[in-house]
C-alpha cells in the first residue's frame, strides 16, 4: 500500500465515522418523542446505554491504537534521516521534519491515553 492510499482509505474511514455520527446524532435525537409519549424513563435507558456503548468502544479503540504504536515508537524513533544522509555544516536533511512528525504522534498518543484512562 503507498502513502497516498493509506491516506485515502484512512480518509474514506473517518468520513464513514462521521456518518455514523451524524445518523446516531439523528436517532438519538428521535428519542424525545418517548418522552413527549409519556415515557421519559425508556428515553433515559436508551441514551445511558448508547452514551455507554460508545465511550466502551471508542476508549477500546483508543487504546488499541494507543498500545500498537507506543509498542512501535522504539522502531519509528530508528527512522530519523541521520547519518549518511548528514551534510556536514548542515545537518541531515529531513530530520527537524522527522521530529517534528514524531513529536505529534507522541502528543496524540498522550491525548489518547488520556481520554481513553
Amino acid at each position: 500500500m503507498t502513502e497516498a492510499e493509506a491516506r485515502q482509505a484512512i480518509a474514506r474511514h473517518l468520513a464513514d465515522l462521521h456518518r455514523l455520527h451524524i445518523q446516531l446524532a439523528t436517532d438519538s435525537r428521535a428519542l424525545k418523542a418517548l418522552t413527549a409519549e409519556g415515557r421519559p424513563q425508556a428515553e433515559i435507558e436508551i441514551a445511558a446505554e448508547m452514551l455507554e456503548q460508545y465511550m466502551a468502544a471508542t476508549g477500546a479503540f483508543l487504546e488499541n491504537m494507543r498500545g500498537r504504536y507506543e509498542a512501535r515508537l522504539g522502531l519509528l524513533r530508528r527512522g530519523d534521516p541521520v547519518g549518511a544522509e548528514a551534510v556536514p555544516g548542515q545537518g541531515a536533511p529531513g530530520h527537524g521534519a522527522f521530529w517534528y512528525v514524531f513529536s505529534r504522534l507522541t502528543a496524540a498518543l498522550r491525548m489518547a491515553e488520556r481520554r481513553s484512562g
